[in-house]
């Protein structure tokens, strides 16, 4: 009996430790992909950000006298927060995402 027990236990983390791999690598999957699409926005300009995007829900002011456009949307109640850099040339020079997949 005990030895059933321990098979059972084991079979149980394996489908565990499995799941939880498998999740892992969608939200890493779908991170690339974010990071893709985010990169195909570098060196394009501030209008053409605005009109895919619309305002920018902040604007922070960088010390290189760059600026940050701030986007923040929601899903499943997870944030996602795009930040764009943008130079005084009004160029798109940087990009980074947190929580969007």
């Amino acid at each position: 009996m005990n030895k059933i027990k321990t098979i059972f236990l084991l079979v149980l983390l394996s489908i565990a430790i499995n799941a939880c791999q498998t999740v892992s690598k969608k939200i890493d999957d779908k991170t690339i992909i974010e990071q893709k699409e985010l990169s195909k926005w570098l060196n394009k300009s501030e209008s053409e950000l605005k009109s895919f995007y619309g305002q920018p829900d902040k604007v922070e002011f960088l010390n290189s006298k760059n600026r940050n456009y701030v986007y923040v949307t929601e899903k499943y109640k997870i944030k996602c927060v795009r930040k764009f850099e943008v130079n005084p040339r009004n160029m798109v020079v940087g990009f980074s995402s947190k929580n969007c997949f």
